[in-house]
């Protein structure tokens, strides 16, 4: 299948793996790469740039074929070294940036210089637009359904997409919701040129978590998330768990007077490392989007793209065919 994705980032099927905290590791990269898709490294995952450095360097021992970094650029006063992890990538040969959080206007000449194609991340119509005015090369539209922040203006995909559609002049994929080829097909027809897949990915062998957190994927349904930090402006969607009920319920006994201080020792990495990593599954709060109710299986990130390709070709040519009068 060729897109004006798979065309411009050098890759086989318009399926990217998007960058996951804890998760997004050469291993994950890699296996998503190798099976012709396009695989993410999480830049700050890595504590320090050479960290991310030497992360970028075990991934190229690992595929020949084109990944790409994410670089989240967080709302902080204590930012990290951004230019020092963006010469890393640079420096490592890395082609393609997947941005989120924040604008990276201000960084995106230091790339740009370097032929580096750059991907952001969007949760609406007038994100997306400032990305493409500001230079990006394409989006990625991510839904009210997705795992991690789905933003605060709540619009579902069905929406989502189709208005992309009809303001964007430069590329843009799916995200939030995406699980299979009925993902794909559905992408494709309103106006997406492929689909981002994060929690999707976390159920397949390769992905670098604890087997409890697979288990829980398969044990979840479309009910399983929650949203936390709504009254913070800050939502995040999670798999619901003891940690998510304390959070919940710290947040609706303070109102609109709850802090990130309040919930802290409930969300912050270390705890959130201890789920995926440890597999203490009530140690924190973790990103799980409501695709988790389409999860069934944990194969190989190849066999889950070779379905997806495949499916996808028989829904096009059998099914939505079909619906065509002679």
């Amino acid at each position: 299948m060729k897109t004006k994705i798979t065309e411009m980032f050098g890759i086989e099927h318009p399926i990217i793996q998007g960058g996951m905290h804890n998760v997004g590791f050469a291993e994950m990269a890699a296996a998503v790469s190798n099976a012709g898709g396009l695989g993410i490294i999480t830049g700050l995952t890595q504590p320090t740039p050479e960290d991310l450095a030497n992360e970028i360097a075990k991934c190229h021992t690992l595929t020949d074929k084109p990944f790409g970094v994410n670089l989240t650029f967080l709302p902080m006063f204590t930012q990290p070294p951004y230019p020092q992890y963006i010469e890393a990538i640079i420096d490592g040969g890395v082609k393609i940036v997947e941005t989120a959080g924040r604008s990276p206007e201000q960084y995106l000449p230091q790339m740009k210089e370097a032929g580096i194609k750059i991907i952001h991340k969007c949760t609406s119509v007038r994100h997306s637009l400032k990305a493409q005015k500001i230079g990006c090369d394409a989006v990625s539209v991510d839904g009210f359904e997705c795992g991690g922040h789905p933003g605060e203006d709540d619009i579902p995909n069905m929406i989502l997409l189709p208005r992309a559609d009809e303001e964007l002049t430069i590329p843009f994929v799916s995200s939030g919701g995406m699980a299979d080829a009925r993902s794909l097909v559905a992408s494709l027809a309103m106006g997406a040129e492929g689909m981002n897949m994060g929690t999707r990915f976390i159920a397949t062998k390769e992905a670098p978590v604890h087997d409890n957190v697979k288990q829980a994927l398969l044990d979840a349904d479309e009910l399983s998330t929650r949203l936390i930090m709504r009254p913070l402006r800050n939502t995040e969607r999670v798999l619901v768990n003891a940690a998510v009920e304390e959070i919940l319920g710290i947040e609706k006994e303070k109102g609109s007077d709850v802090e990130i201080t309040d919930i802290m020792g409930l969300v912050a990495g270390a705890q959130n490392r201890k789920v995926l990593q440890d597999g203490e599954m009530d140690a924190g709060a973790w990103s799980c989007g409501m695709v988790a109710g389409l999860i069934h299986d944990i194969p190989t990130c190849k066999e889950l793209i070779d379905r997806i390709m495949s499916d996808a070709e028989a829904i096009i040519r059998k099914r939505l065919e079909g619906f065509l009068s002679a």
